[in-house]
């Protein structure tokens, strides 16, 4: 069973920094060799939407981010502590929300309904 517990979710000023960590009790196993770790986020009166992921095997790493991430946030792993992070900066009142870590084996997607593995969230809220 894979436990996910995310942490760092604080209140900034608009144009500040802000990093999150997941630590992952186990990696998902699953019919895939690599595995995909992303950070969603639940924004007041929208849908979940992807922030960041990334998925790694044994030969490669990747990175992907939402357009509103790219360029503001990096996401990175510390595969043998087995911790996601997120570091966002020129954090802007749009990215008010509940940052969800989520884990699947396999490659990534976009939509929350390929992972089956959550955390409980961490808000995040800039003023």
């Amino acid at each position: 069973h894979v436990q996910l517990v995310e942490s760092g979710g604080d209140s900034v000023q608009a144009g500040g920094s802000l990093g999150l960590s997941c630590t992952v009790s186990t990696y998902p196993r699953g019919m895939y060799t690599g595995y995909c770790l992303a950070w969603f986020r639940r924004i007041p009166g929208k849908e979940r939407e992807v922030v960041a992921n990334i998925y790694w095997d044994e030969r490669r790493d990747m990175t992907e981010y939402s357009d509103s991430a790219k360029g503001r946030f990096t996401i990175s792993l510390d595969k043998n502590r087995r911790t996601l992070y997120l570091e966002m900066s020129e954090l802007n009142g749009e990215d008010t929300g509940m940052y969800y870590c989520a884990a699947k084996s396999g490659p990534c997607y976009r939509g929350e309904r390929y992972y089956n593995n959550w955390g409980q969230g961490t808000q995040v809220t800039v003023s």
